[in-house]
């Protein structure tokens, strides 16, 4: 039986099971949390998302998770979305962050995007000469987010979010955390 629950980012969530995930590419988003806790790089961990394909997809880190101290059971499978109906299937312990409809819609629309970061930093604003800006703060999760994102990501792998943050996409999880980690060296 399918478990329900409405989060506080409006979504309504129906969950397939509650058990932990065992994807193999959890490792990698956690050696990613850890690099950048090590180098000192990211100014708020628990608003940083990342989200990778697998296979149909999408695994993501939970809401209210800390991205430099992340553990398997902070990651959830998204099996499926409605954004119409602003429905999620998922599998997993926790709830999905508010940007979870964000990611999945990027991820399923652009056929190249494997890898999405997206960092909570207000220093993203300094980069808005070298990289596209959303034209105005548009609330997080939102499906006019994700297409003013996407708009934006036909030119550029990176995306500053008005007074919120950047998106970084890349194919692999090897181009997004160079993407990520060349950004942020440039915002210190």
């Amino acid at each position: 039986m399918l478990d329900k629950n409405l989060t506080n980012s409006g979504l309504q969530t129906f969950y397939i099971s509650k058990e932990e995930s065992n994807c193999p590419l959890i490792s990698e988003i956690i050696r990613i949390g850890k690099k950048l806790k090590e180098n000192n790089m990211i100014e708020n961990p628990e608003k940083t998302i990342m989200s990778l394909s697998y296979g149909k997809r999408l695994l993501i880190n939970a809401n209210n998770t800390n991205f430099v101290e992340l553990k398997q059971k902070d990651f959830l499978e998204i099996v499926d979305f409605d954004p119409i109906k602003n429905v999620i299937l998922t599998m997993g312990p926790k709830e999905p962050c508010i940007d979870t409809s964000v990611h999945w819609l990027i991820n399923h629309s652009r056929n190249e995007v494997n890898a999405i970061i997206q960092v909570y930093d207000i220093r993203a604003g300094k980069l808005d000469k070298k990289y596209p800006i959303t034209d105005k703060e548009y609330p997080s999760g939102t499906i006019e987010q994700a297409k003013e994102v996407l708009r934006l990501l036909r030119d550029s792998k990176i995306v500053i979010l008005k007074n919120q943050g950047i998106v970084f996409v890349g194919s692999s999880v090897k181009e997004v955390e160079e993407l990520l980690l060349k950004t942020l060296e440039e915002l210190k």
